[in-house]
């Protein structure tokens, strides 16, 4: 198997359009559950992120922390979620998120490894500085898994091109000065984010935090390579009946997502 940063250098150079990039809390609200969110994502899906659940979530809002909380109360670990990669083989490319603490206490080197074997394309770890990410980072490139930053409208112009030095496949742009769940505002404030990330960084630019809408992500679409859409389709799961209900909301959701970014549509 092609390593990470070429399997998601594929997915970016063969679209011709932004990717659509939605997320699943890994054990959320149980590993079958959210393996089946996962396979209804997947013919919609350019890449597929896929949350590793920890206890002190900085970066993500109250309904992604309620999703990796119900996974830990469940028993939910890493080397479960690892093998939820593993049962997407085949499909789009995966991208775990994980914090730094899921790695520092597995052994960067080691969970890597795993991560590899399980087919995972690409790792995000939003507490992790680039100035810091060295042994992550090379732990990364000796497993064939793409390191994928992220930055925000407060990052500077030199973080921002250090950041570009460390990526592998993609930047995931942080649309909001916050956490994730809020909605984001497609204007002159974003735009002017993008422009200053691409003048710094060579590599594809994936926005995500906020994304609520069809709507929405084909206006990021306009000035983004990459749209990440997460506690919106975790709301359609939590608000569904059963998994029948939840599997057919969030497929339905997906597709107009798709169709909006300009993905042929899914043959039946």
């Amino acid at each position: 198997m092609p390593d990470g940063a070429a399997r998601l250098d594929a997915a970016f150079a063969g679209a011709g359009r932004p990717l659509f990039i939605p997320y699943v809390m890994g054990g959320f609200p149980d590993p079958e559950s959210s393996l089946a969110y996962a396979r209804a994502l997947a013919p919609y899906a350019d890449v597929l992120e896929l949350g590793v659940p920890f206890s002190d979530p900085l970066a993500d809002g109250p309904t992604i922390q309620a999703a990796g909380q119900a996974a830990l109360e469940r028993g939910v670990r890493p080397d479960d979620v690892i093998e939820i990669a593993a049962a997407l083989d085949g499909g789009p490319p995966v991208v775990l998120m994980s914090y730094v603490n899921v790695l520092l206490a597995a052994g960067p080197r080691a969970f890597l490894e795993r991560a590899a074997r399980a087919g995972v394309a690409g790792l995000i770890v939003p507490d992790l500085p680039v100035d810091e990410a060295r042994e992550v980072h090379d732990a990364a490139a000796k497993a064939g898994v793409a390191l994928v930053p992220l930055v925000a409208p407060t990052t500077g112009d030199e973080r921002l091109a250090a950041a570009g030095r460390v990526a592998d496949g993609f930047v995931y742009c942080v649309a909001v000065t916050g956490v994730t769940g809020g909605e984001v505002a497609v204007d002159d404030e974003l735009r002017a984010f993008l422009a200053r990330a691409r003048a710094n960084i060579d590599v594809p630019l994936a926005v995500g935090f906020g994304v609520r809408s069809p709507a929405q992500a084909a206006a990021i679409g306009e000035i983004a390579d990459g749209v990440v859409i997460a506690s919106q389709l975790i709301r359609l799961a939590e608000q569904a009946p059963d998994l029948v209900e939840a599997q057919r909301s969030i497929e339905e959701f997906a597709a107009e997502v798709a169709a909006a970014l300009g993905a042929a549509p899914t043959p039946a």
